[in-house]
């Protein structure tokens, strides 16, 4: 169920969502707050999970990931173990970075990054084909982004 938001809090989300390493002096002052308010405000963000977390936007290319894959997944059956044990391999591969459970053809959707072709297809074939419960892949390509992950939008 979505949290309930005033005016302000909207403000402090969208002000961090744009730029998360704001001093909490600059961010009091772009919301129009005082900082012990401002501050307050933000540690019951976090403490509500509304904040999940703080990180830095790296460059893909820039540590030589060339590469874009989104993998669709067809597990065999819906067998708990299997899918349990399908989706820990998936979270200890390193270059899977995100997991989509979906309705429709297949069952997961993945992102995968890898530094060329030669080592996508080492990560499919020797990876992600042969962990439990797979039936088969389909892979596509990304050619270019047109838009990068971006702030969410802040309704209330």
């Amino acid at each position: 169920m979505p949290i309930s938001l005033d005016r302000t809090e909207r403000r402090i989300l969208e002000a961090l969502q744009q730029d998360g390493r704001l001093s909490n002096v600059e961010l009091a002052q772009a919301v129009g707050l005082s900082e012990s308010p401002c501050l307050r405000r933000v540690r019951g963000l976090e403490s509500e999970g509304v904040i999940a977390g703080y990180s830095a936007r790296v460059s893909q290319r820039s540590l030589g990931l060339q590469v874009t894959a989104f993998v669709q997944v067809q597990l065999e059956k819906h067998d708990d173990q299997k899918t349990k044990a399908f989706l820990e391999q998936v979270a200890q591969e390193q270059h899977i970075i995100e997991c989509h459970a979906m309705s429709g053809a297949y069952d997961y959707l993945l992102k995968v990054v890898a530094q060329s072709m030669d080592h996508f297809s080492e990560i499919a074939m020797q990876g992600i084909l042969r962990f439990p419960g797979v039936k088969g892949i389909e892979s596509s390509f990304s050619l270019l982004t047109i838009k990068h992950p971006s702030p969410l939008p802040i309704e209330n």
